[in-house]
């Protein structure tokens, strides 16, 4: 009995050793267990603003540019890029010659219409009705003639001394002297048509046309300031030959322009006419400039070789500053603006299966939490339900290593 007791004893007394061995292997165990170390950042309330940025170019609201108007020499140019101009004042001087040419031809031309139009209004040349006149008359008097002939042989007839066929030939004579003389009258009274009389005055206007156009041609040889503005663009110089249509000048009021943003395609629902822009040019750091949104993409097209983008036209506000036209700038619309929001850094929130989440920090451990969030911007990410304020939520690990729930931790501040 008492040799039995003493094996029941080495027995519990043995589980003993084994689990007090187990106890301190496994507190030895999570005692040295290496954590991952990783960042974090509190949940916190405040304002978040969510924006999109994007690139853009600066342009004139109204440009206006200078082009040659016919293949001529520059003889002389009388300002330098950057000069303000008043509007009339003379840049350059083309070479008029032939544009004189053109204009002494489209005066020929005119003056030859309108003795046309003259000569069909007034039933032909003083010539040609001079030549009318005198016909009529020589018909008339062989009209007169013939009939005086008729009257006589008709009383000879009487008398048996002419023959009815004389008298007959007579009255044929008359009626051929009475058909000339009648075409002869129609012809001085009416001598050209309706239709021909519409061509000379088509013909006319015609001329006109073209002298109204020479006379423009010549006076935009003297090549003035259409506005009061400022030269950004010189591109000629005196005794260029310049071919007709090359531009000369680019000339704008710099205090009126706006810029053509460049937003693609996914981020175009999220724009309105009037949402706020903030402008940066990476030339003038220090300076920011303001806008806002005066028309949405009305189509996409394809920018550069990846890019699909819709063009936005933004409205500059403060546009006294020294922003050149054609150059890039950056732009920043606010899409959204919420106050007093609970939100979190962007790279802490995840996503599986369109369905976000976050992996809150929990003593020493990482618990995946799903969020609803709302609006977001390019560092911060409103939290709608799924968090509290003061919360801390992991961001990512020191190390690269992925989180993963469950996982032992060091917090890194």
């Amino acid at each position: 009995m008492a040799e039995a007791r003493k094996q029941l004893d080495m027995r519990w007394l043995w589980l003993g050793v084994a689990v007090l061995l187990l106890v301190v292997f496994y507190t030895v165990r999570n005692l040295t267990q290496q954590r991952l170390p990783v960042r974090v950042a509190s949940v916190v309330r405040d304002s978040l603003a969510s924006t999109i940025s994007t690139n853009g170019r600066v342009e004139p609201v109204s440009n206006y540019e200078v082009h040659s108007p016919i293949s001529t020499t520059v003889k002389a140019v009388y300002v330098q890029p950057g000069d303000h101009v008043p509007s009339g004042k003379v840049l350059m001087v083309l070479d008029d010659t032939e544009a004189r040419a053109r204009v002494a031809a489209a005066e020929s031309g005119v003056k030859s219409a309108q003795a046309a139009l003259e000569a069909v209004l007034h039933n032909g040349t003083l010539e040609q009705r001079q030549t009318s006149a005198a016909e009529v008359a020589q018909n008339r008097l062989n009209r007169d003639q013939t009939k005086r002939d008729l009257d006589a042989l008709i009383k000879l007839n009487a008398t048996g001394a002419a023959s009815a066929s004389e008298v007959a030939a007579a009255r044929q004579r008359l009626a051929s002297a009475e058909a000339a003389l009648s075409a002869s009258e129609q012809s001085a009274r009416n001598r050209y048509s309706p239709a021909e009389v519409a061509r000379a005055r088509a013909a006319l206007a015609d001329a006109e046309a073209s002298l109204a156009v020479a006379r423009n041609v010549l006076e935009q040889t003297t090549v003035r300031a259409p506005i009061t503005g400022t030269i950004y663009n010189l591109n000629t110089s005196p005794t260029e030959f310049a071919q007709e249509g090359k531009l000369l000048a680019e000339i704008a009021d710099l205090n009126h322009e706006r810029i053509r943003a460049y937003f693609d395609e996914p981020d175009i629902g999220r724009l309105a006419v009037g949402q706020p822009i903030l402008i940066k040019w990476d030339a003038k750091p220090e300076l920011l400039w303001h806008g806002h949104i005066e028309r949405t993409p009305i189509t996409v097209t394809t920018y550069g070789s990846t890019r699909t983008v819709g063009e936005v036209l933004v409205t500059i506000d403060n546009g006294d500053g020294p922003l050149l036209p054609d150059t890039n700038v950056t732009v920043t619309v606010t899409t959204a603006s919420e106050s007093d929001v609970l939100n979190i850094p962007r790279e802490a929130l995840y996503s599986q299966s369109g369905k976000p989440y976050v992996f809150k920090v929990v003593g020493n451990e990482l618990r995946k939490t799903p969020v609803v969030t709302g609006a977001l911007n390019l560092t911060q990410v409103a939290i709608l339900s799924g968090l509290k304020e003061g919360e801390i939520v992991a961001t990512g690990t020191t190390s690269g290593q992925p989180l993963q729930e469950g996982m032992p931790i060091k917090v890194m501040r």
